[in-house]
């Protein structure tokens, strides 16, 4: 399975979000494409450890069983729900919150992978993370059409 850990992946990742601009519409869900742009910034500055969370009661519940479906080698399912954390609204400058993304993904070189707790799932792997953030973003690119 693709990991956002693997130079090459982050390079295919990096072209596809380079194609993202003001007019790209969501192929689903209710995102523009600022507000998602934004949402995997919120991501990404997880993944990274800028910012952590705690795990939900609801994901201490069923966190771990939901995670194994999510890791299956497939992407993502439309319109999952989204965590509060996580969500965006209003509007924003999209080639400024792109350029943040691209610069966060572009501190993965040479770093060391590390887990973190995710607010629903809970404690991932570095292995986990890994995949996880490239799952999310694909899944994030593909509703851009992308």
């Amino acid at each position: 399975m693709k990991t956002l850990f693997d130079d090459k992946t982050r390079a295919e990742v990096v072209a596809r979000i380079n194609k993202l601009d003001e007019q790209s519409k969501a192929q689903w869900g209710k995102m523009t494409v600022y507000q998602m742009i934004k949402h995997c910034v919120k991501w990404e500055d997880m993944l990274l450890g800028k910012t952590t969370y705690k795990q939900s009661l609801l994901g201490r519940i069923v966190g771990k069983f939901a995670l194994k479906d999510m890791m299956k080698d497939e992407p993502l399912k439309h319109n999952l729900p989204t965590v509060p954390s996580f969500k965006v609204n209003g509007d924003g400058n999209v080639a400024a919150t792109k350029k943040e993304w691209l610069n966060l993904i572009s501190e993965h070189n040479g770093k060391t992978p590390v887990g973190f707790i995710h607010p629903f799932f809970g404690l991932l792997t570095a292995e986990q993370a890994g995949q996880m953030a490239y799952k999310h973003i694909d899944h994030h690119l593909r509703q851009f059409n992308q």
